[in-house]
C-alpha cells in the first residue's frame, strides 16, 4: 500500500503554558491512528506528553482533528482548577 505523506494538519495550538499539536500515525491498514502531543516548559524543564487512541479513523484529517480536540480537552481539564 503506497500512503501519501502529503497530508495537512491542524496547527499546533497553544493554551497557556502548553503547546497542542496533532500528530497522527499511518498505520498498515491504511486506516489512520490519532495521537496527540502535549508540550510544556523549555529545556531541561519541559515535558512532553504524547496520547494515542483506540479508535482508528479512515482519514489521516479526521485522526488529527479527533487528537487535537481531545488534547485540547485534557489542558482544559488540568488548568481548570489551578
Amino acid at each position: 500500500m503506497i500512503h501519501n505523506n502529503n497530508f495537512s494538519r491542524p496547527s499546533p495550538v497553544t493554551i497557556g503554558k502548553y503547546r497542542v499539536a496533532a500528530c497522527p500515525q499511518a498505520l498498515d491498514s491504511g486506516r489512520f491512528a490519532a495521537q496527540v502531543s502535549i508540550a510544556s516548559g523549555r529545556g531541561s524543564a519541559s515535558t512532553d506528553r504524547v496520547m494515542r487512541f483506540c479508535d482508528d479513523f479512515s482519514t489521516h484529517d479526521a485522526a488529527a482533528h479527533y487528537a487535537l480536540a481531545q488534547g485540547i480537552e485534557w489542558v482544559h481539564q488540568t488548568t481548570r482548577f489551578h
